[in-house]
């Protein structure tokens, strides 16, 4: 993953080796306590996303390839919607409203004291973030000619 001629500087590249963890467990930490702090879901899922995002800009589009599995990436974005919609369909069956809260709550403030809240942050930071860095892939990959469009 450190090839001399693609992407930015040594120094841009060691700094984002640090700082790229310390980013996904901030986003994680936002996803997790979203229900008891401001943050959550989408919150979490962008800082997740500007986590692939750094790599992919300090590193380059195509080393980022050879180290993310993209084909991996879109699966994981399509089954963190359908197990999202799974949930309010199980909310149907179980408490007879779409997405109702059909788990035991915990005791207050605590990290298991929202029901189903939490697995619902999990599902939309996981959908957001793979949906934003994909989206940014994408763009990443066209290129314009002269004169056209790609």
């Amino acid at each position: 993953m450190n090839n001399p001629k693609q992407g930015m500087t040594l120094i841009v590249k060691t700094v984002t080796r640090v700082t790229v963890w310390l980013i996904v467990l901030y986003g994680i930490y936002l996803i997790l306590h979203g229900h008891l702090t401001p943050g959550g879901g989408f919150g979490g899922g962008v800082i997740l996303a500007l986590a692939f995002l750094n790599i992919m800009l300090a590193y380059g589009r195509e080393t980022t390839q050879k180290w993310l599995n993209i084909k991996f990436l879109e699966d994981i974005e399509a089954v963190s919607a359908t197990l999202f919609l799974f949930m309010g369909l199980l909310g149907i069956a179980l408490g007879g409203h779409f997405l109702i809260n059909f788990l035991p709550k915990g005791s207050p403030h605590s990290l298991l004291s929202a029901g189903n809240i939490p697995i619902l942050n999990v599902l939309i930071g996981v959908k957001v973030a793979m949906s934003l860095f994909l989206v940014v892939w994408v763009l990443a990959g066209l290129h314009e000619e002269e004169g056209g469009q790609s």
